[in-house]
């Protein structure tokens, strides 16, 4: 490729989830919805962990840092595709298009190391039940999350950088809902080749050391559990597992799903069809598990939303006193 068929990008066009106009509104009110569900949802969660001091625990320190997460998770390519629907627009300019870039990898990344977090707590809670306390102190749970914070930013940070130092050409359409990475980079018109390399090892480091960690942790959980005597303590320390189990499978199955889907389809339509389900819909899905499952967060949030109703009455009748 010469030098004369680069262009200076000024912005890409988002393609969104299909061609058809005529599904537009039907995609904007539903990703409205699911968009509001997990805002709300996790905001709940937050609240209730916050104004409960029965939850002021690592195990829930964790679960608030990952609600907390994943409603940036969603705000970083949401908003701006049903904005872009609304105005009947595609376009994201491309100081726009590496901005969500590297706040899409920045929270994607951290979800998963907060996740490998959770799986550490249970498995210290259960195997090593004594020195929970002094193991998972909360200068330890201060440093995962500061440390992970660090390690994601620099990730993101890395993998922009990148991209930057690419050339495009006149195709500027990414056939996605947002600025996804390997899209962009296979847009490019200069050698990617160092992209591809960076990409693939880093996500195998960053991805492949928090999975492995969570795979151990719970190999050791399911021995311990098994050395139980009791039907009854078995079911108690498999039900503190239950819902963290159920989020990391939904987390790490659907991206696995995507990137399969898409290596054996080639199908760009399909494969951001099908990313809905991790960037989306297990954020979403991720409060209901907890909540569902968890009997100290239902008290919780009992509690929450019921001293706020009271705050109501008592809030108008002292408008109305003297």
């Amino acid at each position: 490729m010469t030098p004369d068929n680069y262009t200076q990008v000024t912005e890409f066009l988002l393609l969104g989830l299909s061609k058809e106009q005529a599904l537009q509104p039907l995609i904007f009110r539903l990703f409205l919805s699911m968009y509001l569900i997990t805002v709300c949802g996790n905001l709940l969660i937050i609240l209730a962990t916050i104004s409960d001091s029965h939850l002021h625990t690592p195990m829930y320190f964790f679960l608030a840092n990952l609600s907390f997460v994943d409603i940036c998770f969603t705000s970083t390519t949401i908003p701006k595709m049903l904005l872009n629907i609304q105005t009947h627009s595609k376009a994201i300019t491309y100081e726009g298009c590496i901005t969500q870039m590297y706040f899409f990898l920045l929270f994607g990344v951290l979800d998963d190391f907060i996740l490998s977090a959770m799986a550490y707590d249970r498995f210290v809670a259960i195997c090593h039940p004594l020195h929970y306390t002094v193991i998972m102190n909360p200068r330890l749970c201060g440093l995962v999350i500061l440390v992970s914070w660090i390690l994601s930013a620099l990730y993101s940070l890395l993998q922009s950088l990148m991209v930057l130092r690419l050339s495009f050409c006149r195709n500027l359409e990414i056939p996605h809902f947002f600025c996804e990475l390997n899209q962009m980079v296979h847009l490019a018109c200069s050698d990617n080749f160092l992209n591809d390399v960076v990409l693939y090892f880093a996500t195998g480091i960053l991805a492949g050391c928090p999975l492995a960690g969570i795979l151990y942790s719970y190999s050791k959980i399911v021995s311990s559990i098994c050395r139980i005597s009791s039907a009854q303590g078995k079911y108690k320390a498999f039900s503190t597992c239950v819902s963290h189990l159920t989020v990391v499978s939904l987390f790490y199955f659907t991206i696995l799903g995507v990137y399969l889907s898409s290596a054996t389809t080639h199908n760009s339509y399909s494969s951001a069809t099908a990313s809905v389900m991790y960037t989306v819909v297990t954020p979403m899905l991720n409060p209901f598990i907890y909540s569902l499952r968890n009997k100290d967060i239902k008290k919780a949030l009992k509690r929450f939303i019921w001293v706020e109703v009271m705050k109501g009455p008592f809030v108008l009748g002292l408008r109305k006193g003297p």
